[in-house]
């Protein structure tokens, strides 16, 4: 059951991430508006914020708005962690991109969504792809903001080997260990 929820909150976190993460990369680099000084040091701070902060925080605030814990709190709260760490990616390789290329497929006559299908998703796929893959690991490994937003019946699988480790490591863990890497 953890392992299967561990998967379930890894790919449906990091799916939103990914499109959201993808989508505000673009926007920082392309458009100019008076808050993207302020939108990129939010998007830094959960990188350089400790996790038991995050986490507290989360529990807190769920507290407060009256939100059962489940699973629904962890894939928000693992979907808030990793959106960073995409945007940071994807951003970095959205800098790079020649607009002059963009431009001639529109000159060309392509419309915008198609040069943005056919064009510019191409050239930042590797690192949509990057952002995807860390996103899904730090999921995946995420032991405190779980623990701290998690409801009851609501465990991963890294919170069943940290409570399984405290009685001494078994050859079962070892092995979920080995898999895992």
């Amino acid at each position: 059951v953890a392992f299967g929820n561990s998967i379930l909150v890894g790919f449906v976190a990091t799916i939103i991430a990914t499109t959201l993460g993808t989508m505000i990369a673009l926007a920082l680099v392309r458009y100019q508006f008076k808050a993207r000084g302020s939108i990129s040091l939010l998007l830094f701070l959960p990188m350089a914020t400790p996790e038991v902060v995050i986490g507290a925080g989360l529990a807190a605030q769920f507290l407060t708005m009256g939100v059962a814990k489940g699973l629904g709190t962890i894939i928000l709260a693992h979907t808030m962690f990793c959106l960073s760490f995409v945007v940071v990616t994807v951003r970095a390789r959205a800098l790079s991109l020649d607009p002059s290329i963009e431009e001639a497929a529109m000159d060309l006559g392509a419309r915008p969504w198609k040069t943005f299908l056919l064009i510019t998703v191409p050239m930042i796929a590797p690192s949509i792809a990057a952002g995807w893959l860390l996103s899904f690991t730090l999921s995946l490994d995420d032991l405190v903001i779980a623990s701290f937003v998690s409801g009851p019946g609501a465990t991963t699988l890294p919170m069943v080997v940290f409570s399984s480790v405290r009685m001494g490591v078994s050859p079962e863990i070892n092995a979920l260990a080995t898999l895992i890497i």
